[in-house]
């Protein structure tokens, strides 16, 4: 996964990544580090074999890596995190070996990928990995978490 290597060397994508840990160090829900971004793509992945979905295992990192990337701009001055991840990800893909069509998938899966209409199938298994991510069965925040009871994930689906 030579592409996936060269987007987690980025300096650019380690420094934004290091924005959103230290805007959420004293977060008490969920939070949106390396540790989420790479729980969202091995889950995602898993639903892709699972399913026999076909779509390629560094797209579906790729988008995983990405989607929550522009949390720490959302902190910083209210940008959508969604929007500035895209802008992210059509800087750094290029340079990480992707091409137009692949970046285009990539960017409509982080666009969509909280509650809107998906318009790939990626865009559907980001939103399906990113929420089972969720361990709201364990979480100590969940009484006052603004997600709603039916949006939470209360078990470890299997």
């Amino acid at each position: 996964m030579d592409r996936i290597d060269k987007l987690l060397a980025s300096e650019e994508y380690r420094s934004e990544l290091e924005k959103t840990v230290c805007a959420e160090k004293d977060r008490i829900y969920c939070l949106h580090g390396l540790e989420h971004l790479t729980d969202v793509a091995r889950i995602a992945y898993i639903i892709s074999l699972e399913e026999r979905l076909n779509i390629k295992k560094d797209i579906i990192y790729a988008a995983a890596l990405l989607h929550d990337i522009g949390r720490g701009r959302q902190y910083k001055d209210g940008t959508p995190h969604q929007k500035a991840a895209i802008e992210l990800a059509k800087k750094l893909l290029p340079e990480c070996g992707y091409n137009n069509n692949e970046i285009l998938k990539i960017s409509d899966a982080i666009d969509t990928h909280r509650h809107g209409e998906t318009k790939n199938l990626l865009g559907s298994v980001l939103q399906k990995a990113d929420n089972m991510s969720r361990l709201c069965f364990n979480c100590k925040a969940r009484d006052s978490c603004k997600w709603a009871a039916d949006e939470m994930n209360m078990t470890i689906k299997i």
